[in-house]
């Protein structure tokens, strides 16, 4: 590996495995030196060793197991319920770096905000030729049923989470936006509570800005979407059932809100009032914060097979009788294809730069990106438009000649639901496994909440691919999570 150093350069056991190669370290500069804002944990690190290092870590995962921290993988015969796997080395960001990434997601969601509003509305983007309107029209998440509706205070997002990634000159870039229904949080939020009892006393000590506040945040952000009239409002969570993957996370969410957690089950509609059943009786309900798709919302208006949903929602929502975030339709602003155009409609409705930059993307719907993809698919990542989780994805330079035909033939057949992106050196972090530490690949989702203002916890989720190196970070494709710390200075 170019620039490889072995660990006798850069420290004593648990470092005895830790390498760098040409990928951003987080805690080491190229030359093996480590960086000042990491020096107090590798020092704190070195002291410990590795035997207790693993029991702070059997510790971690003894309380996630006791607190049912769990995420399902989806295709599998059996086992599919699994604890989130946790790394017990915290990421660390300085305050210099965070002012520019909190920059960039502010002005990001505030642009998104503005191209929903417009696109469901005059279309002046359009007219004047920043985004093709055959992009949006032939995006699947896209809602006829939306065009001119009002929703409340023009927040079409409420939630966000961004997907960032550390590219090797140090620089952070958006890798995707998440705004259907981003998950994730509630790790977030775990991660640190387990941080502060595996090491109280350097987390103490090491200045770190607070999280706690998120759950108030987001009940502050959702009281904001409520119907004016509405002095008191409930609001309520809605869950599709324990057998998703994220019901941990919905459960967690409700109970720090102190908000309800209902099933489509357990709403009605009635002259476009959506009411939640209780056994005092029928209760009115102002917002609801969603954890489903589009699609299952509302068997009427989507897909009639839903039941998930709650029927009539949906003539509800428009008569703006009940608020919903995030608002249907924001799964445009998901889409890959859209994601290309981000820094143009920052510029068309800011006129200012993207503080934070885009991957280079290829639009395969476009005959010469199109060409140019083809031609190189044992260098690129492709991924389908609509996809998550790490699905729908080939990553060339790991793919066999099979999977790469197989993306030939689908690219061919629907250009228009692929993109495809050079394959990038995701920056590396240590990490505890097998008793030593080594270097994984990350990645960032910090969450941003839109409501009377914009609010970004400090820090997010970092994701890591636990696999040797793996470029995966998704928990459905075998990556964890770490605590994530922004210093206040």
């Amino acid at each position: 590996m170019p620039n490889e150093r072995s660990a006798t350069d850069i420290g004593r056991p648990p470092f005895a495995s830790y390498q760098l190669d040409a990928a951003y370290d987080e805690m080491f500069t190229p030359l093996g030196q480590v960086r000042e804002h990491y020096r107090t944990l590798y020092d704190r690190l070195r002291e410990m060793g590795a035997s207790e290092l693993l029991q702070r870590q059997r510790y971690a995962d003894a309380s996630f197991l006791n607190q049912g921290i769990t995420f399902t993988v989806y295709g599998e015969d059996a086992g599919t319920e699994r604890i989130f796997p946790y790394d017990l080395l915290p990421r660390i960001i300085t305050a210099a770096e965070w002012a520019i990434v909190e920059r960039g997601l502010a002005q990001r969601i505030t642009a998104l905000n503005h191209f929903l509003h417009d696109i469901y509305h005059d279309g002046k983007i359009f007219r004047d030729g920043v985004v093709p309107r055959e992009l949006i029209y032939t995006c699947q998440h896209y809602r006829r049923e939306m065009r001119n509706v009002n929703v409340p205070r023009n927040a079409y997002i409420t939630v966000v989470g961004t997907d960032l990634v550390r590219l090797p000159d140090g620089s952070f870039a958006v890798l995707e936006d998440n705004l259907r229904v981003p998950s994730g949080v509630s790790y977030m939020l775990t991660n640190r509570s387990v941080m502060k009892r595996a090491f109280p006393r350097l987390f103490a000590n090491y200045g770190v800005r607070p999280i706690d506040d998120y759950g108030k945040a987001l009940l502050t952000t959702l009281r904001a979407l409520a119907p004016e009239h509405r002095s008191d409002p409930t609001i309520v969570l809605l869950t599709p059932g324990v057998y998703n993957s994220a019901y941990f996370e919905h459960t967690f969410l409700a109970r720090i809100m102190g908000i309800e957690l209902v099933e489509g089950r357990d709403l009605l509609v009635h002259d476009n009032i959506v009411y939640m059943r209780t056994t005092a009786g029928l209760r009115r309900v102002d917002v609801i914060y969603r954890r489903l798709d589009d699609d299952f919302i509302d068997p009427l208006a989507f897909r009639p097979d839903s039941i998930l949903g709650v029927p009539g929602l949906l003539n509800a929502y428009r008569s703006g009788n009940v608020a919903m975030a995030n608002a249907v339709g924001t799964g445009i602003a998901d889409d890959k294809a859209v994601y290309a155009y981000v820094p143009a409609i920052i510029r068309y409705y800011l006129g200012e730069e993207p503080a934070l930059q885009n991957i280079e993307t290829y639009l395969c719907d476009k005959a010469d990106d199109r060409a140019y993809v083809l031609e190189h698919l044992d260098d690129l990542v492709v991924k389908a438009v609509g996809e998550s989780g790490g699905y729908g994805m080939l990553i060339g330079p790991h793919s066999t000649r099979e999977q790469r035909d197989t993306f030939r033939d689908l690219i061919i057949a629907n250009p228009r639901n692929y993109i495809a992106q050079p394959t990038l050196s995701l920056s590396r972090a240590p990490c505890f496994v097998d008793e030593q530490v080594e270097p994984r690949h990350i990645d960032l989702r910090p969450y941003i909440l839109n409501g009377d203002q914009v609010t970004i916890v400090p820090g997010g989720l970092t994701r890591v691919a636990l696999r040797r190196g793996s470029l995966v970070v998704n928990s459905s494709q075998g990556g964890g999570s770490k605590d994530t710390w922004v210093l206040f200075e």
